[in-house]
């Protein structure tokens, strides 16, 4: 087994082995051929110094790459490759958003791959989105101050995309490092700092790094790019509101799905589209604000003329990938979709959804506790989703922990967060959400509209009126 550095090493002889690795590696990592060639014809191949050597030298040994963050993929008979790729900041198949960046460090981002040519964007309409994420907005949030200004530096041209990947930076520039020193030593509970060390035996300690909410910024700039695809393409609208703070709970059904709007959602501090419940919100957030204590919610989210057929019938079910993407971000521990768990408690007759035939001549549910999703494809109703925020876990009230050398100690945190996560998550929610959907458009596109399609069964994909202009723009 020969190791390689992918496009950056590569033997002069390679051994007659039945197995070759390619294992990603910094430049600086050194690899020597320390067995004889006759040692390699008999099965003992080339290995790294630190312990790898022999290893491979059967394929039982592939059984045993048990790694959480690898992936093995092993070729045709004659040339098997094992190849071992790091995982976890990528998101998406043909919208694809890698996001980088520490709380403390010089700055966070996102590069986006995939994005189509020739759609008008420019930094402001990112900057739109990233405000409405953006810290120190109101009494309810963190402190901290971040104007969050955004610069795209590739992939754009006189206004228009140009189909190469797309770079958003954001600088940080109110970094207090120091707030941390005490969070060096010891775990904060319930937070990432112990998985983190458990994992990679080393942390970025200042913020939490990647573990802190200034990573959906990336997020949330390519899920503004998203937004703006999906209105020009299909017409789509993706709103989320908070819906739960504590122990206040919106009734279901007092907020209309079919004309929410940003400017509802926008208009009090908590993001909760009633006034009477937002003030109830705003109450109970304040409330423990000054105790130093925290507290979690529910963050709502609905998709408005989504086109049917999104979605894969198996493995790839569009609400499964709804629930990875709002999973994936800080804080979430709870998912559903349509009636969620409230459905366990109907029969079949009660909770089926009715089909009908409107005065266009689609199919339509009289019901909706599907929630626009059935068989993992979307049918064209609203999409109706929740996902559960919890408590912040770094807060000002003593608690009992371990520091890294394994002793017993008392916390009290420092630092500026959030008392409640809810109101600067639903930027974060719906962007997610978009860039779910912009691949799963690209999907449907790419498989099942190729050819002309079944126009009594399927409805067309046609950009909307606004994106008509486009055409015009670029070649004048």
């Amino acid at each position: 087994m020969s190791f390689q550095r992918s496009n950056l090493w590569n033997a002069t002889k390679r051994p007659p082995t039945k197995f070759r690795a390619r294992l990603l590696q910094p430049p600086a990592t050194r690899l020597t051929k320390h067995r004889s060639r006759e040692r390699e014809s008999s099965g003992k191949l080339w290995g790294r110094t630190d312990g790898f050597s022999g290893f491979g030298s059967r394929s039982s040994d592939l059984s045993k790459l048990s790694f959480s963050a690898v992936k093995i993929s092993v070729g045709t008979r004659n040339a098997k490759k094992l190849q071992i790729k790091a995982a976890g900041s990528t998101f998406g198949n043909y919208f694809r958003v890698t996001t980088y960046g520490e709380s403390h460090g010089g700055g966070v981002g996102c590069v986006i791959d995939g994005c189509p040519p020739r759609l008008p964007i420019s930094e402001a309409d990112l900057q739109v989105e990233l405000d409405r994420r953006r810290p120190g907005q109101s009494r309810i949030t963190t402190p901290r101050k971040e104007t969050d200004t955004c610069r795209i530096l590739s992939g754009v041209t006189n206004g228009l995309t140009t189909g190469t990947p797309i770079h958003i930076f954001v600088p940080n520039t109110d970094q207090r490092g120091h707030d941390y020193s005490e969070m060096s030593i010891a775990y904060r509970p319930s937070h990432a700092d112990a998985t983190y060390d458990m994992k990679y035996g080393i942390r970025a300690v200042e913020g939490g790094g990647r573990s802190s909410a200034r990573e959906t910024i990336g997020r949330v700039a390519a899920g503004a790019l998203g937004k703006i695809i999906l209105k020009r393409l299909a017409g789509t609208e993706v709103h989320a509101y908070v819906s739960q703070v504590y122990k206040v709970v919106l009734p279901e059904g007092v907020v209309d799905h079919e004309t929410l709007s940003m400017e509802q959602i926008d208009s009090n501090i908590v993001r909760c589209p009633d006034p009477e419940y937002a003030e109830k919100m705003i109450a109970a957030i304040d409330a423990v604000r000054v105790k130093g204590e925290s507290v979690g919610g529910v963050v709502t989210c609905v998709v408005k003329n989504c086109p049917p057929g999104l979605g894969s019938p198996v493995f790839d079910k569009l609400e499964a990938e709804f629930a990875k993407s709002l999973l994936s971000l800080p804080a979430s521990k709870g998912f559903e979709i349509g009636s969620g768990f409230a459905g366990t408690f109907l029969t079949g007759s009660e909770h089926n959804d009715p089909f009908y035939i409107d005065e266009n001549g689609r199919i339509r549910t009289v019901t909706n506790r599907s929630g626009g999703i059935q068989g993992g494809i979307s049918n064209g109703e609203i999409i109706s989703m929740r996902v559960a925020f919890k408590p912040t876990a770094t807060i000002g009230k003593k608690q009992n922990t371990v520091t890294r050398e394994k002793e017993e100690v008392e916390l009290i945190a420092r630092g500026r967060h959030d008392p409640c996560v809810v109101p600067r998550a639903v930027p974060m929610v719906e962007a997610m959400v978009s860039l779910v959907l912009v691949d799963q458009l690209m999907a449907q596109h790419g498989q099942c509209n190729l050819f002309p399609i079944n126009s009594d069964l399927q409805s067309p994909i046609k950009p909307r009126s606004e994106a008509s202009k486009l055409k015009s723009k670029s070649t004048t």
